[in-house]
């Protein structure tokens, strides 16, 4: 961007940054002197009026913020068209730098950025302004060791009444709490859950949930537990661990109720050190195995002096089996071993001879045979001849059922299913597949296709490319892109798709994206033409001469007489490049 004053005060240098909402600039401010950061929302949000008012009612909001750890928000202001927040410009890195070039951090720098954080953020709760997107990349790191939060462009105060802009996500899917991502409201206990994320990240190097899309560690966020951050570094104290985890709960109220109260237990960490005290209960411990008996060892007689006379316990009462018990069991006992010789002896030999003589019609209980049942499958017997199941996939029902019953099988419907390959009333699936054999009669299921599955198409306006792109890819749409030059959309942003939003379309379709290349136009072949026409052709594209080079013979060469006096022999931007409206451009002309 060229350098630019807003209101004759901000003068914007270099950009720093970029977001889905604003891009941000490090600049100057004139009337006093010092460095700034100007963040200037994205010219398409300009015209939208309702996302205008929340701009600077949050804006105005987090401009009331005053905390050490917070960065500064001096003013909020539009300049024509031109929307932008002037802040604090801090030294440093963010974060999400640091530990991507550093990997994990020091336990202790962890723990006093986090805490750092926390009472940043119980300022904010103070004042009934939620963060909603604490993650590294909105924390700068400075080089002497300052912690701020920056970024409260989603913040929502309690005084706003507006809601999520539609095609507007907030929150970040690498550090987006439960609640949130299963569309609820933010509370400040949704920004601790965050917090406990970027602190999992700072002790571990890594995040607890990763995935393909944004949907799926959305989805992990709210459903999955994370890996317990001593499986990535066993250096980290399980009581850190335990408060990390703590602060990670899919359910807000088992998170530290406050973030004056996340900051006093990380604070308290800090000063126990690395006392491994665990604050969840501690795991049952199997019980240790039991001694082998040792002999004991003689000890010495000690004659102890006369004391009050011994209490004799009384008996308690007997719970055996008593005398007359005893008895009971004893004839029992003999009355068995006298069966067992009457069986030695041969006593009930005849006996047994007469219940299993088949003349009297027993049979030992071995012999029974149970009357005869009707155990065969649905299918044919075994002994029926093999028919070969033919290929009835593709074919309508109609046809797949005259098909499979001139085959000798009994065709049997399936559930439908959707299928965006197969289309509907055709055999999509059948069971057995084509060229089993199988006895005559047996079943063959086939399942018709209810074709392509209808749903509505997403909108993606106004997003980011890159994001509207994956969003469309998820819900199971080809995605085609086209570029266009815009002078109210911002370059990398949709400006329209096709089909529209919430149309009616197959899953599978092809929806085509329109995305802006900026204010850009495609800079005219004017070599050969005149001068003068060259002038005009330039100025209708919306581009401007700002110098021609006459060129002579010692210059052009055997150019020179290729081409008539004041005649454009070359151009820079060179002819079907793509530049911002208005830029100037100087004509090579050949020399009278």
């Amino acid at each position: 961007m060229q350098q630019k004053i807003l209101n004759n005060r901000y003068e914007l240098e270099q950009k720093i940054g970029e977001g889905g909402m604003a891009r941000v600039y490090r600049g100057r401010d004139l009337r006093l002197n010092r460095n700034i950061a100007v963040k200037v929302l994205h010219s398409h949000y300009a015209t939208d009026a309702s996302f205008l008012q929340r701009f600077h009612h949050e804006a105005q909001a987090a401009a009331n913020l005053r905390h050490p750890n917070i960065v500064d928000v001096y003013d909020v202001g539009q300049d024509g068209d031109i929307h932008y927040i002037v802040m604090e410009y801090v030294e440093g890195s963010d974060l999400k730098a640091v530990i991507a070039r550093n990997g994990p951090l020091p336990i202790e720098q962890a723990v006093a950025i986090a805490e750092a954080v926390a009472r940043a953020l119980e300022a904010a709760h103070r004042m009934g302004l939620v963060h909603r997107d604490i993650k590294p990349q909105n924390i700068i790191a400075g080089p002497q060791g300052q912690v701020k939060i920056t970024d409260f462009g989603i913040a929502k105060s309690n005084l706003s009444t507006a809601l999520t802009d539609t095609g507007v996500t907030f929150g970040t899917a690498d550090y987006i709490s439960p609640e949130q991502a299963r569309g609820q409201s933010a509370t400040p206990r949704s920004d601790i859950y965050s917090l406990g994320v970027t602190l999992y990240e700072m002790l571990t190097g890594r995040l607890p949930f990763t995935g393909d899309s944004a949907i799926g560690v959305a989805m992990q966020h709210v459903s999955a537990e994370p890996p317990p951050p001593r499986m990535y570094n066993p250096r980290i104290p399980p009581r850190l661990e335990a408060l990390v985890l703590s602060a990670l709960s899919k359910d807000p109220n088992d998170r530290p109720a406050t973030a004056q109260e996340f900051a006093r237990l990380l604070s308290g960490y800090r000063e126990v050190g690395e006392q491994e005290t665990v604050i969840r209960a501690p795991a049952p411990r199997p019980a240790p195995a039991r001694p082998l008996p040792q002999p004991i060892a003689p000890q010495p007689r000690v004659t102890l002096p006369p004391s009050r006379p011994a209490v004799i316990a009384q008996p308690k009462p007997s719970t055996g089996m008593g005398f007359g018990g005893f008895i009971l069991s004893l004839l029992l006992l003999l009355g068995v071993i006298g069966l067992v010789y009457l069986f030695l002896i041969g006593t009930f030999n005849d006996l047994f001879n007469d219940l299993f003589n088949p003349t009297i019609g027993f049979t030992p209980p071995t012999a029974v045979v149970a009357p005869p049942t009707d155990t065969s499958p649905t299918t044919a017997p075994t002994d029926m001849p093999l028919v070969q199941v033919p290929d009835v996939v593709g074919q309508d029902e109609q046809a797949a059922l005259t098909t499979l019953r001139a085959a000798g099988l009994l065709p049997q419907a399936g559930t439908p299913r959707t299928s965006s390959d197969v289309a509907a009333g055709q055999v999509l699936e059948q069971i057995p597949l084509a060229g089993s054999s199988l006895p005559q009669t047996s079943v063959v299921t086939y399942v018709l296709s209810l074709g392509a599955e209808i749903v509505d198409v997403p909108d993606v306006r106004l997003r980011r490319a890159s994001d509207g792109q994956a969003e469309l890819e998820r819900a199971g749409f080809n995605v085609q892109v086209q570029q266009e030059a815009s002078a109210n959309v911002d370059e990398g942003f949709i400006i329209r798709q096709q089909p529209f939003a919430g149309a009616r379309v197959s899953r599978g379709d092809t929806i085509t994206l329109v995305v802006s290349i900026g204010n850009k136009v495609v800079m005219p072949d004017v070599t050969g033409k005149s001068e003068e026409e060259a002038k005009q052709m330039i100025a209708a594209a919306g581009l401007f001469v700002s110098f021609s080079d006459y060129q002579g013979r010692d210059r052009l060469g055997s150019l020179f007489d290729k081409f008539a006096p004041l005649t454009v022999v070359s151009t820079l931007p060179a002819p079907g490049t793509l530049v911002a409206r208005g830029t100037g451009v100087t004509l090579g002309v050949r020399a009278p």
